[in-house]
């Protein structure tokens, strides 16, 4: 179908292709109406919306596409999050955020990256997805700003964390250096003051400084982690919320504490969409990647592509089922598949993670109870 627009005819039904390449200061931007159509690149301030706009309608204009017509876009997942993407849809455009380590990669040469390269691949790989060619790449389901919000809790617990840890090397590291070790207990400062090197002296002052400036720094963490995890512990009493009521649900069986049940829920059960046993692997990067070639055969391990902070837990609750679930099923298997040694039981610690995820996810979608599992009294 095509309009008439003051003599020039525009196609309705044309629909018209963007690629951005988002970065700091500037943003990349590719218009096309098909493969055989040479790119449209332009460039405008980052968050610029008034000049994005004014560029789509321009584009629009030089390929000769109805103001009407629908606009497909895509950008990578990454540092922006996705408000650019409610933006898009709040506009009436179909926009897609793509897994950035999906995107293929030719390894013939040295490989050449300019914004502008990426940006004319990504348009590229837009049109051949809307072609049917879906498998091109990994899109993103992006969450509601409700669902999002509510993984900012444990992350910044998890941070929090790993500051306090860090905190704690510096100190003992910079008493190693003097050749002390001082507990670092309630009254630390007090011994702090009383210890003395080899020599019998006092730590020198720049040291004393020192250890005291990062001891204040994780006295400050750990505050923040208290308060912290005293907001997750009454979000779980007193939330109706779905998502912290399937936190309780996980809590119920013996194995798992608030700690790991928050993190599968926030990250992965609350709100992801799983339709099989196999997306749930896949997601947690837990799913195998075998290599055979010819005659040549053998295992690269696990995939790591999914969900850093899942995976990690998982392994950690597969190690904890196996000592507070020791009648489950799972448990069964695992030591008759991997109990024989100490390597083997190292292996097999991964398929039981995988395993115990999909029961898990089996558990708060299905209401299926993990064969032989025990809660908590």
């Amino acid at each position: 179908m095509k309009e008439a627009t003051q003599g020039k005819e525009y196609n309705t039904e044309l629909p018209l292709y963007l690629a951005f390449e988002l970065a700091e200061s500037k943003w990349k931007l590719g218009f096309s109406i098909g493969l055989a159509q040479p790119p449209r690149r332009r460039s405008i301030d980052a968050r610029d919306l008034l000049a994005l706009q004014d560029e789509i309608m321009l584009a629009k204009r030089r390929f000769g596409v109805s103001k009407r017509s629908t606009v497909k876009s895509c950008f990578e997942a990454g540092r922006d999050g996705f408000w650019l993407h409610r933006y898009l849809e709040v506009k009436g455009q179909e926009n897609l955020v793509v897994d950035s380590a999906s995107i293929e990669v030719n390894r013939r040469a040295k490989r050449v990256k300019t914004d502008r390269i990426d940006v004319g691949k990504l348009l590229n790989m837009l049109i051949r997805y809307h072609s049917g060619e879906e498998k091109v790449w990994s899109v993103v389901r992006v969450p509601s700003v409700e669902e999002e919000d509510m993984r900012h809790l444990h992350r910044q617990l998890y941070k929090f964390k790993v500051d306090r840890t860090r905190h704690r090397c510096r100190i003992e590291g910079v008493l190693a250096s003097q050749g002390v070790k001082v507990a670092l207990h309630a009254d630390f400062l007090d011994k702090l003051e009383a210890v003395r090197t080899w020599d019998g002296r006092r730590l020198p002052a720049g040291v004393r400084a020192r250890v005291k400036r990062e001891y204040a720094a994780m006295k400050h963490v750990e505050e923040q982690i208290k308060s912290l995890e005293k907001e997750r512990g009454e979000l779980i009493e007193t939330s109706d919320h779905p998502s912290v009521e399937k936190v309780r649900q996980l809590m119920r069986l013996r194995a798992l504490g608030p700690n790991s049940a928050w993190l599968f829920v926030m990250e992965f059960f609350g709100w992801r969409q799983f339709r099989n046993r196999r997306e749930v692997g896949a997601l947690a990067g837990l799913t195998p990647t075998p290599y055979q070639s010819g005659e040549e055969t053998r295992e690269q391990g696990i995939s790591k592509a999914g969900n850093r902070w899942v995976r990690g837990m998982a392994i950690e609750i597969a190690w904890c089922w196996l000592r507070y679930q020791p009648e489950s099923e799972l448990t069964q298997w695992f030591y008759e598949r991997f109990g024989h040694s100490k390597r083997t039981r190292k292996i097999g610690i991964v398929a039981l993670a995988r395993r115990l995820m999909v029961a898990l996810w089996r558990y708060l979608e299905m209401g299926e109870i993990p064969t032989g599992a025990a809660f908590k009294p």
